[in-house]
């Protein structure tokens, strides 16, 4: 039998109710004739909760103990699977991470997969069980258990489809799947039936949170089809997979949709000193401290200066600006931040050969009176970064701007 990897979130097993629900839905897709791998994420909040305790109890607890901790919320998760899947007759075994063969490597809190060993997994099958894997988790060379960060068992149900051969991945969240935007802000928004994994990494990296970027990434790498889906109906959502049909080729439309962002701070350097090696100066202590840049404008160079600013999260921004603060002092300059930003970004395949998207995107923006504060571009996508409390704003005019809402997608 072809074997499936399906991967439930948070909130299809919130409750015991809802994980009754997919323990139901697990039953027909076996019964159907599937080989079934499950990956389930914490239940609900649960990862939100287990951190505030850490605080409670520790004014700075390790980052080996916080992920001892969460991966608690996963295992719990598949536990309980396991155990509904049990009660209506089912073969079940829940694993967790390093059960699995999940081995990891990298920081406590952001790891990633360096190898995967399926061997018990492939045995459980061939008793005709369904696994359950918890996702986010595995061992690293010490024995230790580590976390692959936030939306890692989106990673890790990819990693084990392509480990498996599997024949597809679903992804099983609240939502019905990709859209042109979030219908939440722009309501006429429509259901993306089929998009590329380069458009729906860029979009995931750009704001949209139905998939995390590195599990597209790693679909895209390995061939992994990947289908989104809604947990509480029926619909077939969205399929993420290389190619398409050949009936349109270079007449189809290359704009998958609009995207936004509101976790985006900027900082700043006036006035550095340039020369060979001050990028590098500025931005290897960033990656030092794990802290991920995305937008980067450097002006032109001016008697010996440049400016340089750069986008990252809220979360990072006192520790950015503390660390470009140095940086800009060495080099005879100063640094300025600024928080309440937010990012929209129009996102598609083959942009770059066809001219007008990036000025019809500014077009639209100014005819709205909103000031554009940072741009980047590439051939996928055009980003602007924009005060954060006109980006919904500026989603609907451009959704409307480019007829999105009357396009076969």
């Amino acid at each position: 039998m072809a074997v499936v990897v399906q991967k439930y979130g948070g909130s299809s097993v919130a409750t015991p109710e809802h994980i009754k629900a997919v323990a139901d839905r697990v039953r027909r897709a076996r019964e159907s004739g599937q080989d079934l791998v499950v990956v389930a994420s914490a239940m609900g909040k649960t990862t939100d909760r287990l951190l505030r305790q850490a605080s409670e109890v520790s004014r700075d607890p390790s980052p080996r103990e916080i992920d001892q901790l969460l991966a608690t919320g996963e295992e719990q998760s598949v536990a309980l699977l396991a155990m509904a899947l049990h009660d209506r007759g089912v073969p079940a075994v829940s694993l967790t991470g390093p059960q699995a063969g999940f081995k990891i490597t990298g920081r406590y809190g952001s790891g990633v997969i360096s190898e995967i060993r399926p061997g018990r997994i492939q045995k459980l099958l061939a008793e005709e069980q369904v696994v359950i894997v918890a996702g986010f988790q595995g061992m690293n060379a010490m024995g230790d258990v580590m976390t692959l960060g936030r939306g890692g068992s989106d990673t890790t149900a990819v990693a084990l489809a392509a480990a498996l051969g599997a024949e597809r991945c679903e992804v099983y969240t609240d939502v019905d799947g990709v859209y042109t935007a979030d219908p939440r802000i722009v309501p006429e928004a429509r259901p993306i039936s089929f998009i590329t994994p380069e458009e729906m990494a860029e979009m995931a990296w750009r704001g949209a949170k139905v998939m995390h970027p590195r599990a597209v990434e790693l679909g895209a790498l390995y061939g992994v089809e990947i289908h989104v889906r809604c947990s509480f109906n029926e619909e077939p959502g969205t399929v993420i997979a290389g190619g398409r049909k050949l009936e349109q080729l270079e007449t189809r439309e290359t704009l998958a949709g609009i995207v936004h962002d509101l976790d985006v701070a900027r900082v700043a350097l006036g006035g550095i000193r340039t020369g060979p090696g001050t990028l590098s100066r500025i931005f290897t202590p960033l990656a030092e401290h794990g802290i991920s840049v995305d937008v980067i404008v450097e002006s032109g160079t001016r008697e010996g200066t440049a400016d340089v600013a750069f986008t990252v999260s809220r979360a990072n921004f006192t520790e950015a600006r503390r660390l470009a603060g140095e940086v800009a002092a060495s080099l005879g300059g100063e640094v300025e931040g600024e928080e309440g930003l937010g990012k929209v970004s129009v996102v598609g395949t083959g942009m770059l050969n066809r001219p007008g998207y990036a000025a019809k995107t500014f077009a639209t923006l100014g005819e709205a009176g909103i000031p554009i504060r940072m741009v980047s571009t590439s051939e996928i996508q055009v980003t602007c970064v924009v005060q954060a409390e006109r980006v919904e704003e500026a989603v609907r005019r451009l959704h409307e701007s480019f007829e999105l809402e009357e396009r076969d997608v």
